[in-house]
């Protein structure tokens, strides 16, 4: 019951109160499947994209992270092909820094920060983190053209997949 009238909470929260370029809402019925979407943040290669995730809420949250994954692919060191995404405050104590005092509000903040400041020394992807570090200008490039091709960046050169409504957010990302 804990995990329900908390979840509700964050929702309209997230709803009135939404952090700049996130958006996040209940996917269905279902309270512990959630859809959202973060925006490329201004000055990073992912300017403009409009990532989408899947959120699963665990039985114990708080006291576990929920589960979050990318839906649209993104070139990036701490987010693999599955998108599956590498961050510290994903993960419980004690390799990771999850603390029932954080909510989705700051897990999808954190992840955009995540996307304009990846973290090379903790990769998912060795071969980009090694690009990131060395060869910056190719990752930026690489990065770059993943975002128009599949997150509807300035630039790219078809629509995004999904109907009007079929699992998007019930208002435009703020």
């Amino acid at each position: 019951m804990q995990r329900q009238s908390r979840l509700k909470r964050e929702l309209q929260l997230l709803s009135t109160e939404p952090p700049s370029g996130v958006s996040c809402w209940q996917a269905g019925d279902r309270i512990d499947e959630l859809k959202a979407q973060v925006v490329g943040a201004v000055g990073s290669p992912y300017e403009g994209g409009v990532f989408r995730l899947e959120i699963m809420v665990p039985e114990r949250y708080p006291f576990e992270p929920p589960r979050v994954q990318f839906v649209t692919p993104i070139y990036h060191p701490n987010i693999d092909s599955a998108g599956r995404i590498c961050l510290d405050i994903l993960k419980p104590p004690p390799k990771g820094a999850w603390r029932p005092a954080l909510s989705l509000s700051s897990v999808l903040t954190s992840i955009q920060l995540l996307m304009s400041e990846p973290n090379p020394e903790d990769p998912l992807m060795a071969d980009i983190a090694q690009e990131y570090k060395y060869h910056r200008a190719a990752y930026i490039a690489t990065a770059r053209s993943w975002t128009q091709k599949h997150a509807g960046a300035p630039g790219a050169t078809h629509k995004r997949s999904g109907q009007e409504g079929e699992g998007l957010p019930p208002h435009g990302i703020p």
